[in-house]
């Protein structure tokens, strides 16, 4: 079992959470992590890039200058793609959709807990026992973040009904925040730390959460049907 403390927002220790290393896969799988990575970091890419050829680049017709008699090579146009400035000669024009990989549904949930036991093993995860601020202020949530030894980049875990904290984060420059039911190792492996409050991370973790989202899912696919 790991002992995780939980913090007040005065960065005082108040509790501590028990953490079954079984249920977040049992030792941190590299492997895992690895495929789980790259398959979130391809499915980002929009396969959108284009380049033009030299029919599509602005620019004259005429001939630069004569063909004979100037001691230079031959020249016809300033599209070409022979001549900076000039058109590409093939031509990226379509969108590329090869780069989608995929992950069965268990292995991405299992990579996704493992991904936070690596973190738990390195105590770089701060349990808050509470993350509501009164109005959203970017000075309290930066001053938490202080209180906590945050000294690097920060990934901020909330309800997503908890709008008061994930406004007072979104102006930090190092901090991102997500929704519980959103967190995935691409994200918890770009950040150094992970803040969450114990009612979000419980829930994380004892499974309640995956069923909530699984309900909520089958609710809207009855209702587009």
């Amino acid at each position: 079992m790991i002992e995780l403390p939980v913090y007040n927002k005065q960065g005082e220790q108040v509790d501590t959470l028990a953490v079954d290393e079984g249920q977040l896969g049992g030792d941190v799988r590299p492997d895992l992590l690895k495929q789980a990575y790259v398959m979130f970091h391809a499915n980002r890419r929009q396969g959108s890039a284009r380049t033009k050829s030299r029919g599509m680049v602005e620019g004259s017709t005429r001939k630069l200058y004569r063909q004979k008699g100037t001691g230079r090579a031959r020249m016809g146009a300033v599209r070409t793609n022979l001549r900076r400035g000039g058109g590409v000669a093939f031509a990226k024009t379509k969108t590329h959709e090869q780069y989608r990989k995929d992950m069965p549904k268990k292995m991405r949930r299992l990579a996704n807990r493992n991904a936070l036991l690596a973190k738990l093993v390195d105590q770089e995860v701060k349990c808050v026992d509470d993350l509501e601020f009164s109005e959203p202020k970017t000075r309290q949530c930066r001053e938490l973040l202080e209180t906590l030894g945050v000294d690097r980049t920060c990934l901020i875990a909330l309800d997503p009904t908890n709008r008061s904290a994930a406004l007072s984060a979104r102006n930090l420059p190092t901090v991102d925040t997500i929704r519980i039911d959103q967190l995935n190792a691409f994200d918890l492996l770009n950040h150094r730390y992970l803040v969450v409050d114990r009612a979000s991370l419980e829930a994380f973790l004892d499974g309640s959460l995956w069923e909530r989202v699984d309900e909520q899912a089958g609710e809207t696919a009855k209702e587009v049907a």
